[in-house]
């Protein structure tokens, strides 16, 4: 499955090579230049005992270094390799299946609760942390048989939720935040050997067990009946084969940092070049990312002697990596492989009794969250018109505006996943509000006393420009699932690009930044409350309008045609539709609360299948989400806040995860 990727009538025996010196010798050029910069040729034997300045810089700092960029490349694309032929999936990699997200985690609890152990077992702490993320998303989709999507929802949830946590963690201890941006940005600045000392080992270990399993391995493409009938112990060779991966993922997130688009794009370059048996994958792989990951190092030091300021290498690869993805996707054959097969669900009789049911506890929780608050006296009911007055404009505003900003966010994630047929498409997944989110940074970067228009059209002209790159590559494959949630996973890579870049210099604006990409609303008030609630009321109140076409859709583009359906129109309207919902959304909840994935999974798990219910039940389930989680948001602290975006996850994942476990 993992060839079909490859291009069409393309000799991989040349075409891997020269892709590999292609990413190579630039590399190396631009690391000969540097260290003579440094250091003149001349000089070079004194590095093996240096006594001068530039002597032990080019020894002590620039080596390393650039050793660091080669083993943390061919570590990651190893382990992407792994995943991907293990899991029989392609857009299996470290931070797709949890174990980046888990290693992190674990890494920042550590610092902050239990400092001690990370002398000698900082790997050990990350291998345990990525392992029991990797678990909890097996656990997970364990009932649906470790079926491609199934896995790679729970892993992205998984993932979502311990960055969720992390990112509370970074917000609660802010004398760490630069560090800890810096750290996980992905930096590969050294000052001795350590790192390699550490790393090489464990990358030698990783190897090496790569070629004891090299041979039950190849086995697995014969499929599993036939690797059974053969004496394979599937289990066990899966797990193992998965610790190694985990393994090298977590060596280089606790030596080194996070590089996570590497996992993902090296072997994505070697299946793209023809890399079609398992060892072509497991050779290219590694050698591809870590030519890729020395070339962004080395054109990273080259900005950095221009510019005078450090950038962090690991989100400057996603720059280079995203782009390079979505210039390969239209050459990509298209398979359908990973979105076949349906998942069941409860189905409800009455399904719109539940949707009366949800809009009562909407109800319910909008009362709760404007007459039941902490203050300075504890907590409070204002049941008194008269005391509650007073507090309306503080807030009313903010709870108006972050139910509706769910609301939308949930209709536009429910129309994508009709629009695609894809059950992980939404506004986040797909990168458009990360498009949403780059026009709102441009505003508070070039000219941050705009007023709330420019910020509206800004974002409104980010999320179109994505669209429009998805529309693009959705009519040169046929709007095949797999590749637009590729295009979407890179483009949201170019936004955590930007953002680690801006975080990781130490600049003021990232505390404000950090705050609203986690979905602060603390910043609302009436009047972007008022725009926002009026928005929603007319995009909202449009839904009924295009139940046809998204009942319709689904059944394919002949069906579609033969019911009458203009599809170019169609789809034009819905992506301008959605556009704007997420837009007018990011503005007041940040880009990341995933209210747009969660919310339509919880309306379908709840019995909700024609599409008027369900889309009701989804603006329902999305608008109660961002209500609940502001409200918690605020007092939960008391008297510090934590974004509701941010909440909404902490509250809308481990939903999302036990919904999952009852699927069959």
């Amino acid at each position: 499955m993992l060839a079909s990727l490859s291009l069409r009538g393309r000799d991989s025996r040349a075409l891997l090579p020269a892709l590999f010196l292609l990413l190579l010798l630039p590399a190396l050029a631009m690391a000969v230049y540097g260290l003579n910069d440094r250091l003149p040729m001349r000089e070079w034997p004194a590095l093996l005992a240096p006594h001068t300045l530039p002597q032990i810089i080019a020894s002590a700092s620039l080596l390393p270094r650039s050793l660091a960029a080669l083993l943390c490349g061919a570590a990651l694309g190893l382990a992407g390799a792994l995943f991907q032929h293990v899991l029989r999936n392609r857009m299996a990699a470290p931070e797709t299946v949890g174990a980046a997200g888990g290693a992190q985690l674990a890494l920042a609890l550590t610092t902050l609760f239990a400092p001690s152990l990370l002398d000698g077992g900082r790997v050990w702490v990350a291998f345990g942390g990525g392992l029991i993320a990797v678990a909890l998303v097996f656990a997970l989709a364990w009932r649906q048989k470790l079926e491609p999507l199934p896995l790679i929802l729970a892993g992205m949830i998984v993932t979502l939720y311990c960055g969720a946590l992390g990112s509370a963690l970074i917000l609660m201890n802010e004398q760490y935040l630069v560090s800890l941006f810096v750290w996980g940005s992905g930096s590969l600045v050294q000052n001795d050997w350590s790192a390699i000392r550490l790393l090489a080992p464990m990358l030698a270990a990783g190897m090496m067990a790569c070629l004891l399993l090299l041979r039950p391995l190849v086995l697995l493409e014969l499929g599993d009946e036939a690797a059974r009938s053969l004496g394979v112990p599937l289990f066990a060779l899966r797990a193992a084969a998965l610790a190694v991966a985990v393994f090298l993922s977590t060596a280089v997130i606790s030596s080194i940092g996070l590089f996570g688009f590497i996992g993902l794009a090296g072997p994505t370059l070697a299946s793209f070049a023809g890399a079609r048996t398992l060892r072509q994958r497991l050779l290219w792989s590694p050698l591809l990312a870590m030519a890729l990951l020395w070339l962004t190092d080395q054109t990273v030091q080259q900005i950095d002697r221009l510019l005078g300021d450090p950038l962090p290498t690991g989100a400057i690869t996603a720059l280079f990596g995203a782009p390079l993805i979505l210039l390969l996707l239209p050459q990509m054959k298209a398979h359908g492989g990973l979105w076949q097969g349906t998942v069941s669900v409860i189905r409800s009789a009455a399904p719109w009794r539940r949707v009366i049911l949800l809009a009562m506890l909407v109800l319910a929780a909008a009362i709760v969250a404007l007459c039941w608050g902490r203050g300075p006296q504890g907590w409070r009911w204002i049941g008194d018109l008269h005391e509650l007055t007073p507090l309306l404009p503080w807030r009313l505003p903010r709870s108006a505006a972050a139910l509706a900003a769910g609301g939308m966010l949930a209709a536009a994630g429910m129309i994508l996943q009709r629009l695609t047929a894809n059950p992980m498409a939404s506004p986040e997944v797909l990168g458009i509000t990360s498009g949403a989110a780059i026009g709102m940074i441009s505003m508070l970067y070039i000219a941050p006393s705009a007023a709330g228009f420019t910020h509206v059209v800004a974002a409104s002209a980010g999320a179109l420009g994505v669209l429009l790159v998805i529309l693009l590559l959705g009519r040169r494959s046929a709007f095949s699932p797999d590749r637009i949630l590729l295009a979407g996973i890179a483009l949201g890579a170019l936004f955590d690009a930007l953002t680690a870049v801006l975080t990781a210099n130490g600049d003021p604006r990232a505390v404000i930044l950090l705050n609203w990409t986690m979905g602060s609303t603390y910043r609302v008030d009436g009047a972007q409350a008022t725009l926002t609630v009026g928005i929603a009321v007319v995009l909202l109140g449009l839904t009924p309008l295009i139940s046809r076409w998204l009942t319709i859709l689904p059944l394919g583009d002949g069906t579609s045609r033969s019911l009458g359906l203009s599809l170019g129109r169609t789809r034009l309207l819905l992506l301008i539709m959605t556009a704007a919902m997420t837009a007018t959304a990011t503005l007041v909840i940040g880009p990341l609360s995933f209210i747009g994935l969660m919310a339509p999974h919880l309306a379908r798990m709840l019995g909700l299948h024609t599409v008027p219910s369900q889309m009701a039940g989804a603006i329902l389930s999305g608008g109660l989400l961002m209500l609940a989680a502001d409200w918690a948001g605020r007092m939960v602290l008391f008297p510090f806040q934590l974004p509701a975006g941010l909440m909404a996850t902490l509250f809308g994942a481990p939903l999302v995860m036990w919904l999952l476990t009852r699927k069959r």
